[in-house]
């Protein structure tokens, strides 16, 4: 990310000046204040001007939308790139035909586009600058989730009447999430993963 350190007889007077000198606008920046400055005695003894360090803010959207639309054209799927930056969470729409070939089976597809996106746009940050991605097509995420909770709901219901516990097929952590997620506030069951990854499963279980 482009940064300029610029001194000014203020404040203010020094962030324009690196604005102006970075040709972009207050809000596509971060404007760090390394030294607020001093008027000195009378305006001449002991005065020094203010500084600042004035950085560039990445574009996260941008780099994702270049990313994915490469990466698109070389698989030869036409759809449009729909991103939304809410919440420090990059939200990425994909809507088109035909694009199972982009979500693969159980969505493994679209999870390895998702980490590829992730990883692309947090290049270079600090650990504490992560960006999270969620990347969705044709609706998959929204129709996979309720699907899931459905299917949480039903095997509780066996649990109970069976008084047996129930084993999921493996899941990847998004979708274990949204089982536990489902029936965390459930009266009789509880629910806890087993096994290692990429092969760790839920288990649903009477509580003790």
């Amino acid at each position: 990310m482009k940064s300029i350190e610029m001194t000014g007889r203020t404040v203010e007077e020094a962030i324009e000046s690196a604005l102006k000198e970075l040709g972009v606008k207050r809000e596509s920046v971060n404007i760090e204040v390394l030294d607020r400055g001093s008027k000195g005695i009378f305006g001449l003894i002991g005065s020094r001007p203010a500084k600042v360090k004035v950085t560039i803010k990445k574009d996260y959207a941008a780099l994702a939308k270049s990313f994915l639309r490469d990466v698109l054209d070389k698989m030869g799927v036409k759809c449009e790139i729909h991103i939304k930056d809410e919440d420090d969470i990059l939200k990425i729409n994909l809507v088109g035909q035909r694009l199972g070939v982009l979500i693969g089976h159980r969505g493994e597809t679209l999870d390895a586009l998702q980490f590829l996106v992730g990883l692309v746009i947090n290049k270079d940050n600090q650990e504490n600058e992560h960006k999270k991605v969620i990347l969705d097509a044709e609706n998959y995420r929204k129709k996979r989730e309720e699907i899931l909770i459905g299917l949480a709901k039903k095997l509780a219901y066996k649990v109970q009447k069976t008084n047996r516990c129930v084993k999921l097929e493996p899941m990847n952590p998004y979708e274990r999430r949204i089982i536990h997620s489902a029936l965390q506030d459930h009266p009789y069951v509880t629910t806890y993963s087993e096994g290692e990854e990429p092969f760790r499963k839920v288990v649903i279980d009477l509580k003790k």
